[in-house]
């Protein structure tokens, strides 16, 4: 070295700069996992009361016909019928919608909803 002196502070900003752009990535990820758990368990509310509603219009047919009509509109929202049962005309559905926020980790989200006719 022809006389010069390295400066001890040099790459100090950079590193600096990394730990800050790793601190954004971590708080958005977790956001992300944050707000898929929510949209899960909107979307477990939206094929648990499709799935009653479709469940209710078919239970002058019997417990299995609304049922099975349950259940093949909450599988097309998405969801997994856990519990169909019927109440006079009513139907009484839960729908579970399973969510991996974060890859190995898995959650599982139920929504119940009722439907059946306007009585009053």
């Amino acid at each position: 070295m022809d006389g010069e002196r390295a400066d001890p502070e040099r790459g100090g900003a950079t590193v600096l700069l990394l730990a800050v752009g790793l601190v954004f990535v971590l708080v958005g990820a977790f956001g992300a996992a944050v707000a898929s758990a929510a949209m899960a368990a909107q979307r477990a509310a939206v094929a648990a009361d499709l799935g009653a509603l479709a469940g209710a219009a078919r239970a002058f047919d019997g417990d299995v016909a609304a049922c099975a009509s349950a259940a093949d509109i909450a599988g097309r929202n998405g969801g997994r019928l856990v519990d169909c049962r019927t109440d006079g005309l009513d139907v009484l559905v839960t729908v579970e919608v399973a969510v991996t926020p974060l890859p190995g980790l898995t959650r599982v989200v139920a929504s119940t909803a009722r439907a059946g006719p306007v009585r009053g």
